[in-house]
C-alpha cells in the first residue's frame, strides 16, 4: 500500500535542460531495481523545472531510495546539471487509485 512519497523538484542550469531531462528519463532503469519503490515519476514542469514523484509502504524503502543510486547519481551532477540544490519534499499519501 502506497503510505508514503517522495516530490523531489529539479532547477536546470541555463543549456542543461536536455541534459536533466535525459538524466531522470534514464534513471527509471535504477528506480525498477528498487523493491521498496512501489510507483516511480519522471516529470516535466516548465523548460528548465523538472521533478520526481515516488511512493513507499513504510519509511524503510523511503529511506533505503534515499540512499540509492538514483540519489546518489543525482547529488554527483548536481553541480553541473542545477541551478539550486534539488527541493526534497517527504509526503503522506492521504489516498490513491
Amino acid at each position: 500500500m502506497k503510505k508514503l512519497g517522495l516530490l523531489v523538484r529539479l532547477k536546470a542550469k541555463s543549456g542543461k535542460e536536455t541534459d536533466v531531462e535525459s538524466f531522470i528519463r534514464g534513471a527509471i532503469n535504477l528506480a525498477q531495481q528498487e523493491d521498496k519503490t512501489l510507483t516511480w515519476y519522471s516529470f516535466k514542469i516548465d523548460n528548465n523545472t523538472f521533478g520526481i514523484f515516488d511512493t513507499f509502504e513504510n519509511e524503510e524503502g523511503r529511506e533505503a531510495h534515499l540512499n540509492g543510486d538514483i540519489a546518489k547519481a543525482l547529488m554527483e551532477n548536481a553541480s553541473k546539471l542545477l541551478s539550486e540544490d534539488p527541493k526534497i519534499q517527504k509526503l503522506d499519501i492521504l489516498s490513491s487509485k
